[in-house]
């Protein structure tokens, strides 16, 4: 029996390379996000690879749009084994140069998310007797991140909710478990390098211990490992993949 990933945020970067790389571990894939056109480019080359993609264009921080995308899903290929919740956003600023309207947007996507996802797609995982749920959190959840207070407090958050949701679940064969970026060269990083100037690159790869960021498939290797057939007692773990720029 073929098993069936959805990825949130997989038309581009580190969604990207997820997609492709479980694509190429033999799942079915289904590319939720709000980038339409380049959804539909992700789960065709899927296709053109010879794998089984269904692109479903998508917002996490509607209700409504979820249950569409994840009704999508189930239509085309039965159910969803997979989840992995790597769609996010922030914009790097002091604390105090935000307003509740930033709040909003960075809990909306960043935490509850995950929560509208899970929340639809664990029931089927648990009648099945078999799940994993990857979620893409953030090194700055761990140990904190100048300018990305908001972010922190919702990555910290999606960290401890998985681990709740790892408790509630082992008992019935699902797995819930974090990876955890360090700086990666993702669309969005070059935006914020474009904002603020080619100091911020350089200042990232000055304090990673080797020396370069991260690239998307770096982080797609670490979502492999808690996918797999054979990851089953493995649950309730925060993976950093940063170069070794947190080590704690």
């Amino acid at each position: 029996m073929q098993r069936t990933a959805l990825v949130t945020g997989g038309a581009r970067g580190i969604g990207r390379a997820i997609l492709d790389t479980l694509a190429g571990d033999g799942f079915a894939v289904v590319v939720l996000d709000r980038l339409g056109d380049l959804a539909h480019e992700a789960a065709a080359a899927v296709e053109v690879a010879g794998g089984r993609a269904l692109a479903v264009e998508g917002d996490i921080a509607q209700s409504a749009s979820v249950a569409a995308a994840m009704d999508a899903a189930e239509a085309r290929f039965g159910h969803v084994d997979v989840l992995v919740n790597n769609a996010g956003w922030d914009d790097m600023m002091p604390f105090l140069d935000t307003d509740e309207a930033f709040w909003d947007r960075v809990v909306e996507i960043n935490f509850k998310g995950p929560l509208r996802t899970i929340h639809r797609l664990l029931p089927g995982m648990l009648e099945r007797r078999w799940g994993r749920i990857v979620n893409v959190a953030s090194d700055a959840g761990r140990v904190g991140s100048s300018h990305e207070a908001v972010y922190s407090g919702a990555k910290g958050g999606l960290i401890a909710f998985t681990k709740t949701i790892a408790r509630e679940s082992a008992r019935h064969g699902v797995t819930a478990n974090c990876v955890c970026p360090g700086p990666v060269d993702t669309p969005r990083l070059q935006e914020l390098i474009e904002a603020r100037g080619d100091g911020l690159m350089s200042a990232m790869v000055r304090a990673v211990p080797m020396k370069r960021i991260g690239q998307p498939h770096d982080v797609a290797e670490a979502v492999r490992l808690f996918t797999g057939e054979d990851a089953g007692y493995i649950t309730g773990q925060t993976l950093s993949v940063s170069g070794g720029l947190t080590m704690a």
